[in-house]
């Protein structure tokens, strides 16, 4: 095969790990293993099974998917519509990733870490993947899986989880209701015409979608006083959680009172500066 088809395969490959998520879902990962207090020397392993799992979730999903994103514009340019990818290709990679990080994780890490990961890849991969065709609570199981990683790197870190750790996956979980809603809202027809059943694709009103946004934006503002009120944060976390909370918490409602691409576009941004801001700040002010 010439270099530039080698680099090309390697490309489509790569993509199919769908990079930037795996790297979100690294970076808050070893954030829970960080808290945890995990050893340096599991560190890198951790990095590996979790970047491991998550990409083996995007190749998967696009495996499954190849037909659907074939019929959306945002996303009929990936390696399996376009055809650089087979579908039997890209399931046979997504399978290779999976039982190579769930097999790191097994080895160099500890049980309970490999159980989370496993379910993790079994929600996204085995019910959210082919339940989006079916049912609008498909979103749910899949914010599950995506609120996993902080979960995994807690079980990486101290081979058992305790309740930073499920803070951390309720945040992250919370967190993913306004932000995915927003990215199906701008592209509900996008959806509709996959035959995908999310919230905003069978909701044309925008009164479900809208009352999700709100109520998952608002719960995020308590969630995260939980550490001081709970005696594991101090006054300076607590004003600081609050404040980003106030910030974000506008942009939440303001979009599901208006339901205007705009104001979606803007809280979609907006998501993406306050968890690690939320996390950063659990980092330095929370004590395990």
């Amino acid at each position: 095969m010439p270099a530039k088809g080698v680099r090309g395969g390697m490309k489509a490959f790569g993509e199919l790990a769908k990079p930037r998520i795996a790297v979100f879902s690294v970076i808050t990962g070893l954030l829970g293993f960080v808290i945890a207090g995990g050893p340096a020397r599991s560190f890198l392993w951790a990095a590996a099974g979790l970047a491991l799992v998550a990409g083996a979730c995007g190749a998967l999903n696009q495996s499954l998917e190849g037909a659907e994103d074939a019929l959306m514009r945002r996303t009929a340019a990936r390696p399996v519509p376009s055809g650089r990818v087979a579908p039997r290709s890209a399931l046979i990679f997504g399978l290779a990733l999976a039982a190579a990080g769930l097999l790191v994780t097994a080895v160099e890490l500890n049980r309970c870490a490999l159980w989370v990961s496993a379910a993790s890849l079994f929600l996204y991969a085995g019910c959210y993947t082919p339940l989006k065709k079916a049912t609008p609570q498909a979103t749910w199981l899949g914010c599950a899986a995506g609120a996993a990683p902080p979960l995994i790197g807690w079980a990486a870190a101290r081979g058992s989880l305790a309740w930073p750790a499920w803070l951390l996956f309720g945040i992250q979980f919370l967190w993913q209701i306004p932000h995915f809603l927003a990215i199906f809202w701008i592209h509900r027809e996008d959806y509709a015409r996959a035959g995908f059943r999310l919230m905003p694709a069978v909701d044309p009103s925008g009164r479900l979608t809208s009352l999700q946004i709100a109520i998952h934006s608002f719960g995020l503002l308590p969630l995260t006083l939980i550490p001081f009120y709970g005696g594991a944060a101090g006054t300076r976390y607590a004003a600081l959680a609050l404040a980003l909370g106030l910030l974000y918490l506008p942009l939440g409602l303001r979009a599901s009172l208006t339901m205007s691409l705009a104001d979606a576009r803007r809280l979609f941004l907006a998501s993406l500066a306050y968890l690690p801001a939320v996390y950063g700040l659990f980092w330095y002010g929370v004590k395990a």
